[in-house]
């Protein structure tokens, strides 16, 4: 089958990665698969028979939609270049997908990779999933909490959850470093609460010397805010800031705990590869996504939606039990199946398939 994955970019980010790992994956099973986007970045080490295609040139209007809705006009107007398959990511990028694969007769499927409620509702956004929705093959959304809302939108909406990129861990037991980490877009830092994360660490950490705090992710401004509020708690020293890194795999399983403060989230890959990896996890059980991965208290634990105050208490209880840790971790295994690549993957190849069957 010929698939083409469309995004505005693969910069860092939960999107594209998922992206690349569907993109690898199919083409390893023997897919063509081309990656298509409007913007530079490329952060993901993709299949060697991936074909990547980089509308990146300057256009008479930069914005990621409206130059990718002409220039995929002028692509797909040649038969040559037409996929079976557009696989459509990040939801306005439906603006620049729907409509020329409607007119050259593509088959597409569109990924929201939020839940609908935390998302801020202006026009664009408003006028695509009550107009433009009705037209694609299918919806995928990435848990139940989204399903009832989109189905009022199309006919075939499917749950189709991130995957996990690592392979979990075999050996919980080896020794870790005392390190709480977190993970995720520094500019992004209101989105990820990363800007409450401080306070809520900052405490443990000076009670606790050979504890750190390491941050993975890039972005200037948000680590410059970080930066500054860790200087003003006086934890300076014990914040470590990596910036991107593609050994996350590997920092996961050298660390303890990981700790998600997100203010929503779909359904965070970053969670799923941290209990994969056997780290004691704790995160804000948001309105969609961590309670589909953690059940709390077995695998890790929840923590009421944005309560600062618990969220300080049950890190610390963490920190200072270590007996506490090694039990979360010893229940992560098998607690992931459903989120494996072969799994996920063989759902999208199911739906990609049902469009050519004859009903």
């Amino acid at each position: 089958m010929n698939i083409d994955f469309i995004i505005g970019r693969m910069k860092s980010g939960g999107a594209e990665r998922v992206v690349s790992l569907l993109a690898n994956h199919l083409a390893e099973k023997g897919d063509s698969v081309r990656i298509i986007t409007f913007r530079d970045g490329d952060d993901y080490v993709l299949h060697p028979s991936i074909e990547r295609i980089r509308f990146h040139e300057k256009f008479i209007i930069n914005y990621s939609i409206v130059k990718g809705f002409f220039l995929l006009l002028k692509f797909y107007y040649q038969k040559k270049n037409r996929p079976d398959v557009i696989s459509s990511h990040i939801d306005l990028m439906g603006y620049s997908t729907i409509i020329p694969s409607k007119l050259y007769g593509i088959k597409i499927v569109v990924s929201e990779h939020f839940n609908h409620f935390n998302q801020k509702v202006t026009f664009p956004k408003w006028f695509l999933w009550n107009f433009m929705y009705r037209l694609p093959n299918a919806i995928t959304i990435l848990t139940k909490f989204d399903l009832s809302f989109f189905k009022n939108k199309n006919n075939n909406v499917v749950v189709m959850p991130n995957p996990c990129s690592f392979t979990p861990i075999n050996n919980n037991k080896a020794t870790r470093e005392k390190v709480i980490l977190a993970v995720g877009n520094l500019d992004r830092f209101h989105h990820k609460g990363f800007d409450n994360l401080m306070n809520i660490v900052s405490d443990t950490l000076k009670n606790n010397a050979d504890w750190k705090l390491k941050l993975v992710g890039d972005g200037k401004v948000g680590k410059n805010l970080l930066q500054n509020e860790a200087i003003r708690l006086g934890i300076e020293n014990q914040v470590i800031f990596t910036g991107f890194r593609s050994d996350v795999k590997e920092i996961m399983a050298d660390s303890e705990i990981f700790i998600l403060t997100s203010r929503h989230e779909g359904l965070p890959m970053v969670l799923i590869e941290a209990v994969s990896q056997g780290m004691a996890c704790i995160s804000y059980d948001c309105i969609s996504g961590p309670s589909d991965i953690i059940e709390n208290n077995v695998n890790g634990i929840l923590v009421t939606d944005q309560n600062t105050e618990e969220m300080t208490v049950k890190l610390n209880e963490l920190v200072l039990d270590k007996n506490l840790r090694e039990s979360l971790r010893l229940k992560t295994t098998g607690s992931l199946d459903k989120f494996s690549m072969e799994n996920v993957g063989e759902k999208w190849t199911n739906l990609f398939q049902s469009f050519f069957i004859k009903k």
